[in-house]
C-alpha cells in the first residue's frame, strides 16, 4: 500500500481524535443520563424498538442512528441492576403508539398512525386521535408520544399485557 502524503495522515489522525472525543462525550452523557434516571425512579419502562427498520425510513434513520440506542438500553439494563430498580423492555410489537391510553382501544388498518401521519383521518404523525365514541378522549388531538408514554407506564404494573395485539 502506497504511503500517503504527510499532510493527509495528519488530517487523519486530527479527524480519528475528533471522533474518539465525541464518542467519549456520547458515552459521558449517556452514563449521566441513565445514572439520573436509575436514581431518580424505582421502575422504568422502554420499548424493545426495531432500529435496522427504522433505519430503511429515510424519514427516521438519521436521528435514529445517532440515537445510540443499544448503548443506552445496556447501560440502562446494568445500572437498574445493580441499584434494584425494575426495568420493563415493552415488547417490539407492542402498539404503545396505537393503543389509546384513555380506554385501551387499538387503531387498525387505515386507521394506523405512521410516520407520515394518517391520510384517512388527516392526522400528523405525532398526534394521535381516538375514535372510540365511549372514550373521554374521543376526538381530541393528543400528543402521540405522551400517549405513547401512558400506556408504557401502564405496562410497569400490568406486566401480562405486554404483548402483540
Amino acid at each position: 500500500m502506497a504511503r500517503l502524503p504527510g499532510s493527509v495522515q495528519k488530517a487523519r489522525i486530527k479527524l480519528q481524535k475528533l471522533y474518539e472525543r465525541a464518542h467519549r462525550m456520547q458515552d459521558d452523557a449517556m452514563h449521566k443520563y441513565t445514572t439520573h434516571l436509575v436514581r431518580e425512579y424505582d421502575a422504568i419502562c422502554i420499548e424493545d424498538l426495531d432500529v435496522k427498520g427504522m433505519l430503511m425510513s429515510h424519514v427516521a434513520s438519521k436521528g435514529v442512528d445517532r440515537g445510540l440506542f443499544g448503548r443506552f438500553r445496556s447501560y440502562l439494563e446494568y445500572k437498574c441492576k445493580s441499584a434494584g430498580v425494575k426495568l420493563v423492555i415493552a415488547n417490539r410489537f407492542y402498539p404503545s403508539t396505537q393503543r389509546c391510553a384513555a380506554c385501551g382501544n387499538v387503531k387498525k388498518d387505515d386507521e394506523k398512525i405512521i410516520l407520515s401521519g394518517n391520510k384517512k383521518h388527516g392526522t400528523k404523525h405525532n398526534e394521535y386521535v381516538c375514535y372510540n365514541k365511549k372514550c373521554p378522549n374521543y376526538n381530541k388531538v393528543v400528543d402521540r408520544d405522551m400517549n405513547a408514554m401512558m400506556n408504557l407506564t401502564f405496562l410497569i404494573d400490568y406486566p401480562r399485557y405486554n404483548k402483540a395485539l
